[in-house]
């Protein structure tokens, strides 16, 4: 622990550092600074409380060892033991504890999230099964106390969904979330199937969070807009107005279509929230996939294509294939209850970053 000890005291530095510089009434005036200081102090306290926890355990745990040096009754002497056994346990606890709060932070696990689920392969059972996902993720997020909003949507006559645009807001949506990156795969005997025969589909999700202004700036002379009739659902007001908007960031060649508004000036709004956080996951993923040539993460690449999952129904199945989790209760898993899976997401991954650090 003495390498950890010496991250802590420069990490306790700051967190006082911090206090000071927020009780400054020059830092209180500036409002942007105030609230991103604020932030970084929120994000240090739970392991400075956990670092104080763990010295007045050590000290606790040295008086104890002290006072078995000295004649203690059989009565007392055992009353200690026990103490300093309850002690080594916690103290032990509280260093596993520190060491995954001391690991890198993704940057983006605070923020909220768009995701984008696609019908893939398999034609209309593939884009009901993209529909299937939107209920599942809707429904895990209901259950977290997030929002939901849909930002764009395409369906399909049999009910499905060829794409859907949504935005989840919230407590760490991104922390969570973000492992759902990739291909998922289903088995299942289709509705129109009457045969009976099991068919495979897939369906893939993306993960972005949402880019901030901070984040990303996008000169608007590499975006080109254009402006059209919206079409399909919406009543002869939208099919008469050029409501519908088209943004194309020249750069990336990354395109982003919206006319579920009415009024263009909402299509513009919402086409740039999209654009933005489809341009800076695009930048993100560049950097990513230069550093996973070198060093592959232990939950997959996060790459769109890759196949993260089947959900298997006649077994009641689902499995994660990076981390060769099976479990039998599929009828759950698509009922939103999705705590297992992503938990043991972020428990390999943890325990992957630690592995890093031995390593470095």
């Amino acid at each position: 622990m003495d390498e950890i000890f010496e991250k802590l005291q420069s990490v306790v530095d700051r967190y006082d550092e911090l206090n000071e510089l927020i009780s400054d009434p020059e830092v209180i005036a500036d409002t942007k600074r105030f609230m991103k200081l604020s932030k970084e102090e929120g994000s240090l306290r739970d392991v400075v409380a956990a670092y104080n926890k763990y010295k007045d355990v050590t000290s606790q745990l040295d008086d104890n060892k002290e006072m078995l040096e000295e004649k203690l009754d059989s009565e007392m002497e055992s009353m200690v033991k026990d103490e300093i056994s309850t002690l080594e346990t916690e103290k032990a606890d509280l260093e596993e504890k520190i060491k995954i709060m001391l690991l890198p932070k993704d940057p983006n696990d605070d923020k909220n999230i768009i995701m984008e689920i696609h019908g893939a392969a398999g034609g209309d059972e593939g884009s009901l099964f993209a529909a299937d996902l939107y209920n599942m993720y809707t429904r895990y997020a209901e259950s977290q106390g997030w929002k939901t909003q849909i930002i764009d949507e395409s369906d399909t006559e049999v009910g499905g969904f060829k794409e859907i645009a949504i935005m989840i807001t919230g407590d760490k949506v991104y922390s969570k979330l973000k492992f759902e990156n990739g291909a998922h795969r289903v088995q299942r005997v289709p509705a129109t199937e009457s045969a009976g025969r099991i068919h495979t589909s897939t369906a893939t999700v993306g993960v972005m969070p949402e880019a901030e202004d901070v984040d990303i700036d996008i000169d608007p002379k590499d975006i080109k807009t254009d402006v059209y009739r919206a079409s399909g659902a919406g009543g002869q007001h939208v099919n008469k107005t050029s409501s519908a908007v088209r943004m194309t960031h020249l750069p990336t060649g990354i395109v982003v279509a919206m006319q579920d508004e009415r009024s263009q000036q909402q299509n513009r709004m919402k086409a740039m929230q999209v654009l933005k956080s489809r341009v800076y996951d695009y930048y993100q993923q560049k950097e990513e996939s230069e550093y996973n040539a070198e060093r592959k993460s232990a939950v997959g690449t996060g790459d769109r294509s890759e196949r993260i999952r089947t959900y298997n129904y006649p077994q009641n199945r689902v499995t994660d294939h990076r981390i060769g989790l099976t479990l039998n209760k599929l009828d759950k898993v698509m009922n939103g209850e999705l705590d297992t899976i992503i938990d043991a997401l972020i428990v390999s991954d943890q325990a992957k970053k630690l592995e890093q650090l031995k390593n470095e």
